[in-house]
């Protein structure tokens, strides 16, 4: 097989980083997107040159106007969609952000209208329900402590565990 053949052939996903912050309670921060019409987590897409973590860390450093450590990785899945084909999505787990971090939030207006803690059982009403099966199984590896897991548009794929 040629060099080019063999290039056409391999994939080139599109990859995005998010992260996952908790307040006391355990519930989850959403933001509500200015040019979205469902609420989503802090995060992007990773830049050329750049690692999945310091995407996350400079996404959420823009729209959220914190720079937290980002502990451990929580969730990788494997999400293609027609409008842009292959991806590979990071969640990372931010921690619980304390009452302290969570005053320093400063929202990027022009790209969130607004924040708020989400209990996991209302995220499904908050977002589409891939990016709800991605956080949910992220918040039940984190809790197990079976993190990181492998999601296939947000599911464990047939053949892996929990």
């Amino acid at each position: 097989m040629a060099a080019s053949e063999h290039e056409a052939k391999m994939a080139h996903p599109r990859m995005a980083a998010g992260a996952l912050f908790f307040d006391a309670d355990g519930r989850v921060l959403m933001v509500q997107p200015t040019y979205k019409d469902y609420w989503d987590i802090p995060g992007g897409y990773v830049e050329v040159g750049e690692s999945p973590l310091q995407a996350a860390v400079r996404e959420v450093r823009e729209e959220l106007g914190i720079t937290p450590p980002l502990v451990r990785l929580l969730a990788i899945d494997w999400a293609p969609n027609d409008a842009e084909g292959d991806k590979v999505l990071y969640l990372f787990d931010g921690g619980q952000l304390t009452p302290e971090a969570q005053a320093e939030v400063s929202l990027q207006a022009d790209e969130l209208r607004s924040f708020a803690f989400v209990a996991p059982d209302e995220v499904a009403q908050r977002t589409i329900p891939r990016l709800a099966r991605r956080i949910l199984a992220a918040i039940e590896a984190r809790a197990s402590g079976t993190a990181p897991v492998y999601l296939e548009h947000g599911r464990r794929p047939d053949g892996i565990a929990a």
